[in-house]
This record gives C-alpha cells, sequence and structure tokens, in this order.
C-alpha cells in the first residue's frame, strides 16, 4: 500500500462514521449516503495524487460528497420540471439548502442521530448489529459476513431489509426523547456489547477470539462516550471493554488453545489499557449512579490489578457479584457469583450454590455452566461427576478453541481414574 492509499484508508476509518452520518442527514438515504461517499473517496484518489492531501481531508470528502448528492437531486427532479416547475424549482433549493447545513457542530448529533437509528428497537437483533458495523463502523459486507461466519449474500440481504424497514416504518433519525432516552440507550449499549462479546469469544469460529470485532466495539463504545461524555453506564461498557480486551494476547498459547484466566502470563496483559479501564471505573462510580456495566467493569478490574493469580481477591469479587445481583437477577450472574464464592470460600460452597441453580433450564444449555461444575468438582476430586460435567459441556460448546480446551481436562481427569 502506497502512501496515498494508507492516508486515505485512515482516513476512511477515521472519518467514516462522521461523514455517513451527516450525508444520512441531509438526504433521508441510506443507499444515496453510501454511494456518494465511496464516490468521493474515489475522486480523492485523483484529486490528491495531483493536488496534495488537503488539510482537512474529512471535509474534503464531505463537500464532495454533499456536491455529488446535489446532482443525483438535480437529475432526479429534472423529470418533473416540465409538470410543475414552480413546485420544483422550490422543492430543489429547499434541498440544497438543506445540502449546505454541513458545519462541524452537527457531527456529533448526526452520530447520534444514526446510533439510534441503528439500533431502533423496530429492528430485530441481528439486523441492528449488522447495520451498526456497516454503517458506524465502516466494515465492508464481507468482513461482517466472515465476523459472523454468514454467507455474504444472506449478510447483504440482512443490510437491504433493514435500510428498507427503516424508510417504508419512518423510523425517525434523531435522539430520542428525554423520557425515552435511557431505555433507548440501554439498547445501544446492549448491541454494541453483543459485538464485543462475539469477538471476545468467536461463537461458530475454530479461533477464540476475533480482534477485528473486538476493536470496532470499542471504537464504537468510545465513541459513544465522547458523545454522552456524562453517561456513567456507556463509561463503565468501555472500562469493561478495555478490561477484558486487554488480555486478548495472553487467552491463547502459540497453537490457538485456550489459556484459563488463572493459568496466563499476566506480563502480556496491556497495562495501558488496564490503567485506562480502572480509570474509567472509577470516573463513572464517581457519578454516584452505578448499574451493570459499572459493577462488571469493577470486577475485570479487581482481577486485572492482581499481579499473580494468587493475589486476586476473590471476597471483593465475590461481594461485587452479589451487589451486581440485585440489580440484574439473571441465572448468568448468579452462576458468576457462585464461582467466585467457590474460589474465596472453598469449592465445597461454591458447589452448593452451583447445585441450586440446576433448576434454571438457561443455565441447563450454557455451556460454561456445566464447565464451571465439572471445574468445581475436580477441585473436589469427584472425578466421576466432573467428566460428566465436562461431557455435557463439551456437547454445548461451539467454539473449537473451547472445545479442545474442555478436551484436555478429560484426558487429564481420565488419567488419574486409571
Amino acid at each position: 500500500m502506497n502512501a496515498l492509499d494508507a492516508t486515505i484508508a485512515e482516513v476512511f476509518r477515521r472519518e467514516h462514521g462522521r461523514i455517513i452520518a451527516t450525508l444520512i442527514r441531509v438526504c433521508g438515504s441510506f443507499e444515496l449516503a453510501e454511494e456518494a461517499m465511496q464516490e468521493a473517496f474515489a475522486s480523492a484518489l485523483l484529486d490528491w495524487r495531483d493536488n496534495g492531501v488537503p488539510r482537512s481531508p474529512g471535509a474534503w470528502i464531505t463537500t464532495t460528497a454533499r456536491n455529488k448528492l446535489v446532482d443525483v437531486l438535480r437529475r432526479d427532479r429534472t423529470r418533473k420540471r416540465e409538470q410543475d416547475a414552480v413546485g420544483y424549482e422550490i422543492e430543489l433549493r429547499a434541498s440544497e439548502d438543506d445540502m449546505s447545513d454541513f458545519d462541524a457542530e452537527h457531527h456529533g448529533d448526526d452520530r447520534l442521530r444514526l446510533i439510534f437509528t441503528c439500533c431502533h428497537p423496530a429492528l430485530n437483533r441481528e439486523a441492528q448489529i449488522a447495520l451498526t458495523l456497516r454503517t458506524l463502523g465502516g466494515l465492508t459486507t464481507t468482513a461482517i459476513a466472515r465476523a459472523f461466519l454468514l454467507p455474504e449474500p444472506t449478510l447483504a440481504q440482512r443490510l437491504v431489509r433493514a435500510q428498507r424497514k427503516i424508510k417504508t416504518a419512518k423510523i425517525p433519525y434523531q435522539v430520542p426523547s428525554t423520557d425515552a432516552l435511557p431505555e433507548r440507550l440501554a439498547s445501544v449499549r446492549s448491541v454494541l456489547y453483543l459485538i464485543f462479546n462475539e469477538g471476545y469469544v468467536a461463537t461458530q469460529s475454530t479461533e477464540l477470539v476475533s480482534g477485528e470485532l473486538c476493536t470496532e466495539a470499542i471504537r464504537l463504545t468510545r465513541m459513544l462516550c465522547e458523545l454522552l461524555p456524562n453517561d456513567p453506564e456507556s463509561l463503565g461498557l468501555l472500562a469493561l471493554m478495555l478490561l477484558h480486551d486487554s488480555r486478548r494476547n495472553a487467552r491463547v498459547d502459540a497453537n490457538g488453545d485456550l489459556v484459563t484466566l488463572d493459568e496466563q502470563d499476566r506480563s502480556m496483559w496491556d497495562r495501558a489499557m488496564i490503567i485506562e479501564g480502572a480509570g474509567l471505573v472509577e470516573t463513572a462510580l464517581l457519578l454516584g449512579q452505578p448499574g451493570p456495566y459499572q459493577l462488571q467493569a469493577a470486577i475485570a478490574a479487581v482481577h486485572a490489578e492482581a499481579l499473580t493469580a494468587a493475589e486476586t481477591d476473590w471476597p471483593q469479587i465475590a461481594a461485587l457479584y452479589a451487589e451486581l445481583e440485585k440489580s440484574q437477577p439473571t441465572p448468568i450472574v448468579a452462576l458468576n457469583r457462585a464461582v467466585a464464592v467457590g474460589m474465596s470460600e472453598g469449592p465445597a460452597q461454591g458447589l452448593a450454590l452451583l447445585e441450586q441453580l440446576h433448576r434454571h433450564q438457561q443455565l441447563d444449555g450454557y455451556h460454561l455452566y456445566h464447565a464451571a461444575r465439572a471445574d468445581v468438582l475436580r477441585r473436589l476430586e469427584l472425578n466421576d461427576r466432573a467428566l460428566e460435567a465436562y461431557r455435557a459441556a463439551i456437547a454445548l460448546t461451539t467454539n473449537a478453541a473451547e472445545r479442545r480446551f474442555l478436551e484436555k481436562r478429560i484426558a487429564s481427569l481420565a488419567t488419574r481414574n486409571t
């Protein structure tokens, strides 16, 4: 890649969300906005080669795309001129006035509008994720399809249907009203966290981690925090992602096999991400509105601050999970609290809590419940029951790296029994 190509790629990565958000506002069409932006970047290749990179590359792309949209409007409306010349001229002038509203002060609002449109509750969750990654993230259809192991035509159709739904259902391109904002913002955070989680443990992949999705989720959440700097749960979500992702390089070995938290080489953890994440947790909690993402981030910070596995403050983690369970009484949170109790008070206490959770059908089909139970049984040297639990976990595991890890645990226990 030559220097100019690298510059244009960097401008696209950095400015894509700002540009597309503004173009959609002024033309009202995802498709037209994307086509105009792509044409503007193509024009940049020719113009910048001859005239050099402008002082404000993003503004150059935006203005060029705006001019292309005006040309499209003029061509499309020329057909109306003879039918209603006066009405046409009024409509065209109004549209061009809208197109001129491109100053930078609107960029933040435009991106917020786009976030809430992509994550509108009228769209299903799969469409929300795909549209967010394609429109705000700038990921190609090919890249998104590859990340979720979908055929590219399937992903493309999902995007087309989502854009059509926005148009036909007249989903507003706006920031929700004050009374609706908390619920809608919670939906946005949920979409971003789902994107991160799919990258953190790639569901159907042969690899454990999809770094591209983790990085994109962090970038989008960082953008959300920049646009809403005093929202503690968004800060907590960003902190949680950073603290988890700080361990990315230590989570697999040279063969791509999973390395558990207690066995990871902590010198491989990204200390800069840990420092930033821990600082964000503190900032968020000081706002005095503790929520689930902040509490989960606080738990991740306790793990991150332990220089060795033996130094982990498990009683504090168990207490934080107990607090989290008060506001988020889900079986998954109860499972994590049981594991933390097992680490802080002993495996017998942890097993007692895990056995109580067996009544939840949601956990019965969750591979990590069976894996956690197997680990506690292994520590109690109840090997036959542990083997049974590990086999149940494997039957439910879709990630190849996790499956290999569980198979190794089974082989180790089988050796003990012979």
